[in-house]
Parts: C-alpha cells; structure tokens; sequence
C-alpha cells in the first residue's frame, strides 16, 4: 500500500472516530437515530413515566394545580360564592370556565394529572417490591479479600482458634439482629432491610392515600342545612339547603337520623385588643337515631356530633329576629324567627322578610309584601356613626327594614336566594311625604304601612340560629390511615442506615489466629464505626488480643499498583465492590426506577 492510501485510510478512520464522538447532527439517515418501532416507543414511554424525576414533576403539578382550588371558589363547596364571584369578575369569568378553574378537582387535566402520578407509583412499586424479596431471600454476600480498604476496620490477633472465633461472632452478630452466616473463612452479616421497606411502605402509603381521595370523591355525600334554635332536621334530601354527592352515591345510602337544635351558646372576649374573639360556640342538640331513644349532644366547631357514618359540623351562626306582619285588616300573615347571613365578624347581617301568601290590603286585594332586613346585635346609636354592630353579642339589637309590596317572583317556577329579594316587581312604599319608606326599629318597635296596608313588629324575642354541615366520607378513615404509614415508612427510610460487616478469622503464618472485621453502608454514617467498634468489643470476651503483631518485613509489603481484582476474590459473589464509600452493587435499581 503506497504512502498516499495510508494517510487516507487513517484519515478515514479519524473522521468515523470524530463522528462517534460528535454531537453534531448525523445526515446519513433520515430521521437521525434508529427506529424504535411501536413496542420500543412504548416501552421508552413506560420507563420515562416511571422514573423518579418524571413521579417529581408529577407531584409537583399535583400540588401546583391545586391552587386554583384553593383560591377560587369551587361549585362543590359553595354554588352562592361561585355565583357571586363570577358577577363581580365578568372578564376572567370565561377563562376560568374554560380552563375548570370552578371545579378543579374534577376537571380534565387534574384527573389526568392525578392518573399518571397513580400509574408512576405503581410501576415503581412492583419491581422494586420483587427485588427487595428477592434481596431478603438471599445471605449477605462473601468478605472482599482486602477488608482494611473498607470504611470501618478494625483487627487484633488472638489465641482461640480459627473456628472458635467464627462461631462467637456468628452468635454476637445474631444476637444483635444481623442475618448472618458462614462464607468461607469470614462470617457475612447484613442489617437495616427496613431502610427499603420503610421506602417501599412509603410509596405503598401515597397510593392509598390516593386511592381514598378518589373513593372519597366517588362515594362522597354532603349538605348544608342551617337551623334556628328549637327546629329540627331529619337526614333525608328534601331537608338539605344544598346537597352535593359522587357519582356512586345512592340517595337510599343517607344515614337515618335526626336531630333538633336545643340552644346555641355563644361567648366572646369583652375586653382588651381581642375584644370580639369568639371563645366558645357550642350547639347544644337532641338526636336520633334509627328512630331509636333521644340522646343530648353538644357539638363544637372542629367537634362534630359522629352518627353512624355520618359527622354533623357546626360550621356558622348568627341571629333570627322574630317579627309579626299583619294586613290591613290586623289579621296575622307572618310570625316567625328570620335568619339574617353575617356579613362582618361583629354579626351585622342582612336579610330578607317575604309574606308571600295569606296577605291582603285594606280593601281586600291579594298581594305579596317584602321587607330588606339590615340588622345589628350591638348599635352604637343614632348619630354614633353607620348602622353597623360594635360588638358580636346581643347588646343593644337595632334592625332597620325597608317595605315593599308587588310580586316577589316566586311563582316563577324559579330558584330564588331566601335572604335576597327580587325587586324587579316590587314597589317600595312611601310615606305621606313621598318618601321612600324605611325605618330602624329596637325589639318590641313597630313600623306601620301607609295607606292601611298593615304593619311589622320587631318582636323582643332573638333567636340564634346555627349552619351544619353534614358529610358522608367514606375514605377520610383510610387516607388517615395512609398517612400515618407514609409517615412511618419515610421515618424508617431516612434513620435507618442499611450495613454489612464482615468477620475473617484465619490462621497467620506464626500459628497464631489474626481477626479482621470492617463494615460498609450503604450511605456515608459516623455511626458505623462506633457500631463496629461495639461488635469488636463484644467479640473479645471469647477472643481477646493476645499476642503481638510480627515486625512487617519491607519485601512482603504490598505493590502500591496492585488493585483489586475480580478473578482475586476481591469482588464477592453477587458483584459487590467494596469501595469506601460506596454501597455494594448486587442489587442496582432498573434503568429508571431509581429512589423516588
């Protein structure tokens, strides 16, 4: 071969080495890269979605798309807050509504956020479950053959035999919980299998807890009923102010029982910078249930009264002016206790007063009358400021109404909010002077219609009234318990270090035994040298250092080049290298299942 064609040949060789090493674009194919095919394409996906930093970012959009459903209101919690929002935020109303922004936890993309991370966890769980079986069916591997480049060493020379050294630390080592046995001339103990476990249990954990908030949302039942003192509630749907259920909840699955609302007391801090600050809410309640015996009950907030499968909160309260509304001809059409809704933390509340039927005018004509409510438990007086309470407590109660007559719209066939009035047919009355009619009255004060149309009386009798929530949720017991392992199972997986030790007793050249132990972790601890120093201690009450050890000679010293090698010994059986500070390899996890 000439010259010429020689340089040519390495230069060609040179170009396909430069092109290996390259990360520039390669143009002989079409598509850059070998095809993968469909089943190649799946299994890369499968690996993909399996892997810890694909779990990570999983759980990080988990959390992240649950902040809508913090910040926004959901119609499953509370349709009248949904409805209000979307009234005062008319531009991002539509954005909101496209991207489920008002039913997050059941939108789209959180299902399908919430499904992939379940799919991740279980392909991460199944391998690894099998291969730590596998790891605690096995023994521990054999000694390396150099014990002192292991991270904790220790030796010492002694006169018992060989043989008695190896069964007084086989019975040490079992003594403190090591799986252990005899390889060869050396004893091979492992200890800390529940570091993996504790991991294994915490995966285990998130897919229950999973698992519970869907069967929690499938099987779930909860409604709001608010109650004035001395009515009552009977669990069944006619009865609830709002309901909301899963897909997979029947109606026939309601709890039966019933309860009345006896009292409810209510405390606040009178004095100091906490003046106002509720101290105490207590509802105080007589339930039944299964038509069974009454029982007294007093529920709190964050108490709640538990009934079967049932839990009944006190989540609110305010207060029921009891008012009278007579017609023209000073015959009764209205008595009763009216809840008003709190609109700030002293109770000034609004509300709305409706005679719908039984009311007729001076000359006998039927009509429906209205009335706006704006009451306070404490008024500061006319001419003290706004009309708003000072102090949570029925101090001094004012209430002002406004009186309006005409349709109230509630023969529409219509929903309608109970404490909003519909104005659109309603007129208001005036009073001789042609001014709108409106008044503030005190308990026991009357306002009287014009034109003999009749009048309302703020009665002396205050009601309080109290809102709960009564909740069937089947998965609350099983994502607490979920919880408490993912706890438990994170706690052993970080405090529980997983190490060998190993024990090598032989016969030196002089006849007498030399003892080596060291140990390996599978992570870095200051710990393992004060463990094996424990274990050494232990060791020497059957074999104590007795003779010196010989002067080394220099010839016998050994080669600084020399290294481990497999053929040697020096890697145990299952491919452990004893690095110092590294974990023995005998049980890698699979290509993209590493820790999550």
């Amino acid at each position: 071969m000439s010259k010429t064609e020689t340089t040519e040949t390495e230069r060609t060789r040179d170009e396909a080495a430069g092109a290996q090493l390259s990360t520039a674009p390669q143009e002989e194919t079409a598509i850059g890269g070998p095809v993968l095919g469909v089943v190649g394409w799946i299994r890369w996906f499968w690996r993909q979605l399996t892997s810890m930093r694909v779990a990570l970012i999983l759980l990080f959009m988990l959390s992240l798309g649950a902040v809508p459903g913090s910040l926004i209101p959901q119609t499953s919690a509370d349709e009248l807050k949904v409805q209000a929002f979307k009234e005062a935020h008319t531009t991002l109303t539509p954005v909101y509504e496209k991207l489920q922004f008002f039913d997050v936890y059941s939108s789209v993309w959180f299902s399908a956020i919430y499904i992939l991370l379940f799919v991740s966890l279980i392909g991460c769980i199944v391998p690894r479950t099998w291969q730590f079986v596998g790891q605690l069916r096995s023994r521990p591997p054999g000694a390396p053959r150099r014990l002192d480049r292991l991270p904790a060493y220790t030796t010492w020379r002694t006169e018992a035999e060989p043989e008695q050294v190896r069964e007084a630390a086989l019975a040490v080592l079992k003594g403190r919980r090591f799986r252990a046995h005899t390889a060869g001339d050396a004893i091979a103990a492992e200890k800390g299998y529940l570091r993996e476990a504790g991991n294994l249990l915490f995966h285990v954990a998130l897919i229950v807890i999973l698992v519970a908030f869907a069967w929690g949302q499938l099987f779930k039942a909860e409604g709001g009923k608010l109650i004035v003192e001395g009515d009552g509630f009977s669990n069944t749907l006619t009865q609830y102010d709002d309901f909301k259920s899963g897909s997979q909840f029947g109606i026939d699955e309601l709890e039966p029982f019933s309860f009345k609302l006896d009292s409810f007391d209510g405390t606040y801090e009178t004095k100091g910078p906490q003046r106002g600050t509720p101290r105490t809410f207590e509802a105080a309640v007589t339930y039944t249930e299964g038509g069974g015996t009454d029982k007294k009950a007093i529920i709190r907030v964050n108490e709640p009264l538990k009934v079967g499968g049932s839990k009944v909160y006190l989540i609110a309260h305010g207060y029921a002016p009891v008012v009278t509304v007579k017609d023209g001809r000073g015959k009764t059409v209205f008595h009763g206790a009216v809840p008003l809704l709190p609109i700030d933390n002293n109770i000034t509340s609004t509300g709305a007063i409706k005679v719908m039927d039984g009311y007729r005018d001076k000359n006998g004509k039927k009509d429906q009358l209205g009335f706006q409510a704006f009451f306070v438990p404490t008024f500061a007086g006319a001419g003290q400021g706004t009309m708003f309470s000072q102090f949570p407590a029925l101090v001094s109660p004012a209430m002002a109404l406004t009186a309006y007559y005409g349709s109230l719209g509630v023969d529409s066939g219509l929903p309608q909010n109970v404490y909003q009035l519909d104005k659109s047919n309603l007129k208001q009355f005036t009073d001789e002077s042609g001014n709108k009619l409106a008044q503030r009255l005190v308990p026991g004060g009357t306002m009287t219609l014009p034109d003999g149309a009749g009048s309302i009386t703020f009665e002396k009798e205050i009601k309080e009234w109290a809102s709960f929530q009564i909740s069937q949720q089947p998965g609350n017991g099983l994502a607490l318990t979920g919880a408490i392992a993912a706890i438990a199972g994170l706690t052993g997986s970080l405090f529980i270090q997983r190490r060998r030790v190993w024990v090598r007793a032989v016969r030196g050249e002089d006849g007498v035994t030399v003892v080596e132990m060291a140990g390996l972790g599978r992570s870095e601890s200051a710990k393992l040298p004060e463990e094996l120093g424990d274990l050494a201690v232990a060791l020497t009450a059957d074999a104590p250092p007795a003779a010196p050890a010989p002067e080394a000679d220099p010839e016998d010293e050994a080669d600084p080049e020399d290294e481990a090698d497999p053929e040697d010994g020096d890697v145990p059986e299952d491919g452990d290298v004893p690095e110092p500070a590294e974990e023995p390899a005998e049980d890698p996890a699979p290509s993209g299942e590493a820790d999550k």
